[in-house]
């Protein structure tokens, strides 16, 4: 058996000609998502995969054996769930709110612009069709999220909030409140919709200041 201990997230980096040349191995998400696990690539070599707890394996990844030689993996079609809008009875929003009511049941979900994919679940795709989606078995490669805080070796080679760093680098950090907006906006006491508040705010400032109290 080969022993793979290194992945190079999406062959970053190496040639084209050394990704076409290299051997493949076909793996649905049940298996990519274990850092752990054996294959046969398409040479019919035993791999032996052992990467670091946490790692994601994706398609377009390359595995290293032990030996040097690179193996590519295809995210393997397998059956899900494809979901998409109503063009005649809803709009593009209600996948947003789909992915909220699937992500606080903890769905594993591949977001798409334009549709969303989950595994087969009669319940959930019962739920989804009462929302007015459209729900579709298919056989298809599944890339699920795989968390803000996921390990897996994909990150962007920067840190992110480290503590006695100065340096934002140009990044908004989630830790780090954002100002407030009107698409934010809460309709409750403080509301200025529809009420009067002419005896508070700018006027009333603009006000005090014609008074000019300190004047002789």
């Amino acid at each position: 058996m080969l022993q793979v201990s290194k992945i190079i997230p999406q062959g970053a980096g190496l040639a084209p000609v050394l990704l076409k040349r290299a051997a493949t191995v076909e793996l649905d998400w049940d298996v990519r998502q274990k850092s752990r696990f054996d294959a046969t690539d398409s040479l019919g070599r035993q791999l032996g995969v052992f990467l670091p707890r946490g790692t994601l394996v994706r398609g377009g990844d390359v595995l290293v054996a032990e030996d040097g030689s690179m193996v590519r993996v295809i995210a393997a079609p397998q059956a899900v769930l494809r979901i998409t809008h109503c063009p005649d009875h809803g709009s593009p929003f209600d996948l947003v709110r789909a992915a909220y009511h699937l992500g606080n049941r903890h769905v594993p979900i591949e977001l798409k612009p334009d549709h969303l994919k989950i595994e087969p679940d009669h319940v959930l795709a019962d739920m989804l069709r009462s929302m007015h989606l459209i729900v579709h078995a298919v056989n298809e490669a599944f890339e699920p999220e795989g968390g803000a805080y996921s390990a897996g070796g994909h990150s962007h080679g920067h840190s992110h909030g480290h503590a006695g760093d100065d340096h934002d680098h140009g990044h908004a950090h989630a830790a780090v409140p954002a100002p407030a907006s009107p698409a934010a906006h809460v309709h409750g006491p403080d509301c200025n919709h529809g009420h009067d508040h002419a005896d508070a705010g700018a006027p009333q400032a603009i006000q005090i200041h014609k008074h000019k109290p300190h004047s002789h």
